[in-house]
């Protein structure tokens, strides 16, 4: 074990240098070759090991040995830490081994120099972690899940592991997949009497999950605060920059709320905290990615006091300005992504869109008590991206929950959660690549997750 842990730490990362280094301190190394650069007594190679989006330089005595370095290849590198004339670091290496042959020249789909378009590049899916913007978008990824589970730990909340196989459509709207066995042997082998023979594995109709918030719910009933950061399905026939097939979604809930004012004031203290953490820890990288994308994402919405608006006054607001719209006006189907950027450009501020008609919410929404066309919901509208986040108190009466007419049959467990100490709560969902795409400024979504799943794309 201890030559094990030696061996992994005997090569460090290239991020780490200007943190806990220092001109003339030894420094190793392992990473590929981007660029190579040779000049009368040294070459100098461009290298990335995974870590950082800034170029790293090594510089190694020009020699007969070092002339088979190249581009793509992997290499080991053992020296000592330098100033470079631009004020970098930069290793001059004492010692380089080859690793592994790049091979560029036998069917490498990306050039080193070039900037390939990113539709060029989501068609080597298995590749294009190799490309700088792409690495980058992937560990600011990372870092904001921690900042998430960071934050979420420290109020306490419990994280829940929501199931991805499920026997509801949260949502209601039927944009769901179906799961069952691929084996006609074994569903034959398990069908029981009553049971339709495509069901026989788990005797019910079984779906990819749309989202965890029932279950989370009824976590919730027991645990108080919680939380679920898990992948979610729709079985959308869309090829939107926004959508996805696969996507993760971020979903809390919090017990004994009894406010939509109080459930807006945690969703923007929560997105204001997560973003801040994000920029202390990835303002390399994040920066990266904006020149990439030609954006400056601008985040002034960390700066402004969001605005709490209820769905008559939005709807008003765009009335008084359909001629400034690029979509007509719908009084049943929400607001056009247009109409969403037209309010919080109307505002200069984030917006939370509050109190929706009924019609237009699904069945677990509280109803108001004084208007029961309302249902006391919210929408969080952000520039760039429109809709970020969707959230509600959830409807704490029992009787009225089993009397709604679109509460699916298969859910009197969730009624029940009401009948046995019911408590207020509520919560909500936020679409993760939405809210990297409004932090980076990246426009396809299928550039901010590893393996994008979408319609007639499912590669790997």
């Amino acid at each position: 074990m201890l030559l094990l842990r030696r061996f992994y730490n005997s090569s460090q990362r290239i991020a780490h240098i200007a943190k806990s280094h220092k001109p003339g301190d030894s420094f190793s190394l392992q990473g590929w070759i981007q660029n190579v650069r040779r000049l009368k007594n040294n070459t100098f190679l461009d290298i990335s090991d995974g870590s950082t989006s800034s170029r790293f330089q090594v510089v190694v005595p020009r020699t007969p040995e070092n002339q088979h370095l190249a581009p793509g290849s992997v290499i080991s590198a053992a020296g000592e830490i330098q100033v470079s004339p631009n004020g970098s670091y930069e290793l001059h290496a004492d010692r380089v081994e080859l690793l592994a042959d790049g091979h560029l020249q036998d069917g490498y789909p990306f050039s080193p120099k070039q900037k390939h378009p990113p539709e060029y590049v989501r068609e080597h899916l298995h590749l294009r972690s190799r490309v700088g913007y792409i690495a980058a978008q992937l560990r600011v990824r990372h870092k904001a899940q921690k900042a998430i589970h960071d934050y979420m730990d420290e109020l306490e909340f419990v994280q829940i592991n929501t199931p991805l196989l499920t026997t509801n459509d949260c949502e209601g709207a039927g944009e769901v997949f179906r799961v069952q066995p691929d084996s006609a042997a074994l569903l034959k082998q398990m069908e029981r009497p009553n049971v339709p023979a495509e069901q026989s594995y788990f005797d019910d109709k079984v779906f990819l999950s749309v989202s965890g918030q029932l279950h989370l719910e009824a976590m919730s009933y027991g645990l108080g605060n919680t939380y679920t950061f898990a992948p979610a399905f729709r079985a959308e026939n869309s090829k939107s920059p926004l959508h996805l097939a696969e996507f993760y979604m971020f979903e809390a809930e919090l017990a004994h709320l009894e406010e939509l004012k109080q459930l807006a004031q945690f969703i923007e203290q929560m997105l204001k905290s997560i973003t801040n953490r994000l920029l202390e820890s990835s303002s390399e990288d994040l920066h990266f990615c904006q020149r990439n994308a030609n954006s400056t994402a601008d985040l002034a919405w960390l700066q402004t006091p969001w605005v709490l608006m209820s769905y008559d006054e939005a709807l008003k607001v765009l009335q008084d300005n359909k001629d400034s719209l690029k979509t007509p006006i719908s009084l049943t189907d929400g607001f056009s992504k247009d109409q969403e950027l037209f309010l919080v450009s109307h505002c200069a501020a984030p917006v939370f869109v509050a109190d929706w008609p009924t019609q237009q919410k699904p069945f677990y929404m509280k109803v108001s008590r004084s208007n029961p066309n309302v249902v006391h919901a919210l929408d969080l509208l952000m520039p760039s991206v429109g809709e970020l986040c969707g959230g509600s108190l959830r409807e704490s009466d029992a009787e009225m929950l089993r009397s709604h007419p679109r509460l699916p049959k298969n859910l009197s467990w969730y009624v029940d959660l009401r009948k046995y100490g019911g408590i207020p709560t509520g919560g909500f969902g936020l679409g993760f690549e939405r809210y990297l795409q409004l932090v980076t400024g990246v426009k396809n979504i299928r550039d901010v997750i590893p393996f994008p799943r979408y319609p007639h794309s499912c590669k790997m």
